[in-house]
């Protein structure tokens, strides 16, 4: 075990190509996966905790089941429309990081979406007052509320980008875990650890966690500031 973990610490040192490689995967997936769900789910999470219209209940229930969906359903769901008997399949993402991003951005907005109407249904009372005092209309009362929400939208970020690094249920059934293409750091830890490369899996895994380490100290410093 003490060798394995010298060797691990060896190949963060040296900046092993393969090492490398993984990371720059890994990071293009999270990072895009993450924006986009944020410019997707942040306006509709706003647009859920303003205003009150029917049908709202029922679409934070669907947001709330999408939430709690399995990744590997999540995988399952886009292999189905992308592989070769899929109505996408002429796309051919099929095993690209392009169709890794998608069924993160699946599992990430409805997260950002619940995270933003939370938020944004327990101060849009005052913001609305305020709003009503000014005589704004809706858009600029839903401007107001998102301006509002600046601090509220980086934690979603940094809770995003967490659960983007750390899945491996879904990018593994549409990635496939190649190598030098697809591999991301939690499917070639469970890829290099089950082939018994112990001091690739243990790099990575030294990696994946000061990256958790270092999310939660910065959201922790983020969410103090928002409740001065």
């Amino acid at each position: 075990m003490g060798t394995a973990l010298e060797k691990a610490l060896a190949l963060i040192l040296s900046c092993d190509r393969e090492l490398i490689d993984i990371l720059s995967v890994t990071a293009q997936m999270s990072v895009q996966s993450t924006i986009i769900a944020l410019l997707i789910g942040v306006p509709i999470g706003v647009w859920l905790g303003t205003f009150r219209f029917p049908g709202r209940s029922v679409l934070l229930v669907v947001n709330r089941t999408l939430m709690g969906m399995p990744p590997v359903v999540c995988g399952l769901m886009f292999y189905m429309l992308f592989s070769g008997v899929g109505p996408f399949r002429h796309l051919q993402l099929l095993f690209t990081v392009e169709i890794m991003i998608l069924a993160q951005v699946a599992l990430i907005t409805p997260i950002v979406i619940g995270n933003m109407e939370t938020y944004v249904a327990g101060i849009s009372p005052a913001v609305r007052e305020t709003a009503h005092g000014l005589q704004l209309g809706k858009m600029k009362t839903f401007r107001l509320l998102t301006n509002e929400c600046v601090y509220q939208i980086f934690s979603a970020y940094l809770l995003s980008f967490a659960r983007s690094i750390s899945e491996v249920g879904a990018v593994s059934m549409v990635g496939g875990a190649i190598a030098w293409k697809t591999n991301v750091m939690t499917t070639a830890i469970m890829q290099y650890t089950n082939r018994g490369n112990f001091s690739l899996g243990i790099a990575l895994g030294i990696i994946l966690m000061s990256a958790s380490l270092l999310v939660n100290i910065i959201l922790t410093i983020v969410q103090r500031r928002m409740s001065r």
